[in-house]
């Protein structure tokens, strides 16, 4: 049977999101049906509204987000109803060629619910029974009461961990944190230069902190996020509005540039930014993810002479199964400040206002609670 719940729906690319009514089936093979407890804002689940991801159209909105486990489908047997999990958006499906090369967190074949979710009434018809089949963020579509995501998607972590915050880490801290651990593999005694002091970037600063840095250099354009920025763990900021950045932070690594660039931002000029913020052999890693237009172009010998690493990260090439209970466990242990992160705690209705305030800059995330 169905579960009726409210959810937050975009119909059309720009058009505000509205708060509908869906169906979300019991869960199938390989299946948890899960009650969202609070779901984080996230700019992509802005592109998805303004169609920059892709245009299927309407998309149920909301990945970052925590809850539990209502019912399992067959064949699911590490999960059972009353767990507490947070969903990820990368399901390593096992047999893909990167995950029998041992690359799990590169997945290409990540696994989803199989069954849609759709939309109440209508008189499009689906075989259980909804109206038109809704495509979820990232495979998640957390803005509701329930959702349904493939079993491998709901990782389970210590219920000691407010949802509001523990949801976090299904995107954004994951995203930033796994740039600087895993990607980035910052060492204890580097120094490190962060571009963009958003939640991503914050949860860099965090990661770079916990890994050990001797330097971690926020930089952005808004003195209130630099200022922010050191409560994650920034010993240094600059304001790129103010002064070059690139001679700014050379100036704090002994003229040298830092070690590890981490660019949380993923536009032509801050990834140049980065690019000759590196010391020499040093890495560049991008997380901000730009728009499909963006193009950059750099010197072919100094993309040679600088030596070192360019690196994309992927979710913070992160292995939700392993990372997400570790970073619950030091979030509970007071070294990683989940609760940081969270500005406001809004209802279902109030994403669009939130989607508002991100686009201004004045909230590291509004969080659905439900």
């Amino acid at each position: 049977m169905p579960h009726e719940v409210h959810a937050v729906v975009a119909a059309k690319q720009g058009a505000p999101v509205e708060l509908r009514t869906i169906l979300v089936p019991d869960p199938g093979p390989g299946e948890a049906l899960v009650a969202v407890q609070a779901c984080g804002v996230c700019h992509t689940d802005l592109h998805y509204r303004d169609g920059a991801i892709n245009d299927e159209f309407p998309f149920l909105l909301g990945h970052e987000a925590a809850g539990i486990v209502e019912a399992v489908g067959p064949g699911v047997t590490d999960l059972a109803p009353g767990d507490f999990v947070v969903l990820a958006w990368r399901a390593p499906c096992g047999t893909c060629r990167s995950c029998r090369r041992g690359r799990p967190w590169y997945c290409f074949d990540s696994r989803n619910a199989t069954q849609p979710m759709t939309l109440a009434g209508g008189t499009s018809r689906t075989k259980s029974g909804g109206g038109t089949p809704l495509t979820p963020a990232l495979g998640i579509g957390a803005f509701a009461e329930k959702t349904l995501v493939a079993a491998g998607q709901a990782v389970k972590v210590d219920p000691a961990a407010r949802p509001e915050a523990a949801g976090l880490i299904g995107c954004g801290v994951m995203a930033g944190y796994g740039a600087a651990v895993h990607t980035g593999q910052v060492g204890s005694g580097d120094t490190v230069a962060v571009i963009g002091c958003g939640g991503v970037g914050n949860a860099a600063i965090a990661g770079a902190s916990i890994a050990g840095a001797r330097r971690v250099i926020a930089v952005d354009i808004d003195e209130r996020k630099l200022d922010g920025a050191t409560r994650f763990g920034a010993t240094h900021t600059v304001n790129s509005r103010r002064t070059d950045p690139v001679e700014a932070v050379r100036e704090l690594t002994g003229g040298h540039g830092a070690d590890v660039v981490i660019d949380a931002v993923g536009r032509p000029e801050t990834y140049r930014q980065a690019f000759y913020m590196r010391d020499l052999a040093g890495t560049l890693v991008q997380v901000g993810v730009p728009a499909p237009d963006m193009t950059i172009e750099l010197p072919l010998i100094d993309l040679f002479g600088r030596g070192g690493a360019l690196k994309s990260s992927w979710y913070g090439d992160s292995l939700p199964s392993r990372d997400f209970p570790v970073l619950i466990d030091r979030h509970l242990g007071g070294r990683l400040d989940l609760d940081g992160f969270v500005t406001e705690r809004i209802t279902l209705d109030e994403v669009e206002s939130a989607f508002e305030k991100m686009h201004r800059g004045e909230v590291l995330r509004s969080v659905v609670v439900l």
